[in-house]
């Protein structure tokens, strides 16, 4: 298995991994005006770039998973909920489904909270093992901190989806899967980010402060700790859609 972890400067974080022997690959939250990046990165790896996934609408950055799907001819997915929301044709994903990519295998593990459509990924490398590696966890969880829930305007309801996401589909996972999250510190997506591009759900569940709190402790935390909104929001939003301007 390959894995390349690329960061930009809004702080956010794309990935790019999958089998090398076999030749499949997937890029997951790129960033409009990455795509060639991607492209070049699967020519030097031999690979082809079998699914472009999004792991929910984005509000503070151009995404670039739909142009890129568009040039290497693969399926841009995001969760089954945004079927009705945007303007184009995706490829929907629901929870539990199963993504091959060769050797690897990746789960959908369906996790609003951010957002209604928030989804991570976790990814079983087969050559390694048949035990979970790690999980890309979008906006959902971070180093840190966790996604604020705002966005959607119903902050209070959306932080008790997000707490009952991570203590129910991320918590009950081993200590020892690495977590790859969707931004780092510098983003306006959560508060308290730290600048590790990585950590364990074990390390998290020790130092992350929102991970020692009960439900009521967890929601009243973040509404009282909503970050400014992004700027021009609404337009990336639309635009991320398929919205006209």
């Amino acid at each position: 298995m390959f894995f390349k972890q690329r960061s930009n400067e809004d702080a956010s974080i794309s990935y790019f991994f999958g089998c090398g022997s076999l030749g499949k690959a997937v890029a997951v939250d790129v960033v409009a005006g990455d795509e060639g990046w991607f492209i070049e990165e699967a020519r030097r790896a031999q690979v082809t770039i079998s699914h472009v996934i999004d792991t929910h609408i984005h509000a503070d950055h151009y995404s670039g998973g739909r142009s890129l799907a568009q040039a290497v001819d693969a399926p841009y997915c995001l969760h089954e909920s945004d079927q009705t929301a945007v303007k184009y044709a995706i490829e929907p994903l629901h929870d539990g489904q199963m993504l091959d990519v060769g050797n690897v295998k990746i789960k959908i593990l369906h996790t609003p909270g951010h957002t209604l459509d928030s989804i991570c990924l976790l990814v079983t490398d087969q050559r390694r093992g048949d035990a979970p590696w790690f999980v890309i966890t979008g906006d959902t969880l971070f180093v840190g901190s966790v996604g604020r829930p705002d966005l959607a305007g119903r902050e209070k309801e959306m932080a008790g989806m997000l707490y009952d996401s991570v203590h129910g589909k991320l918590l009950s996972l081993p200590d020892d899967i690495e977590i790859f999250p969707g931004h780092q510190a510098g983003s306006l997506c959560g508060a308290g980010l730290s600048g590790e591009p990585s950590s364990t759900l074990g390390f998290e569940k020790r130092w992350n402060p929102g991970l020692s709190m009960d439900r009521e402790a967890f929601i009243e935390s973040l509404i009282k700790e909503v970050p400014p909104r992004p700027a021009d929001m609404d337009a990336m939003v639309r635009a991320n859609l398929g919205e006209a301007a």
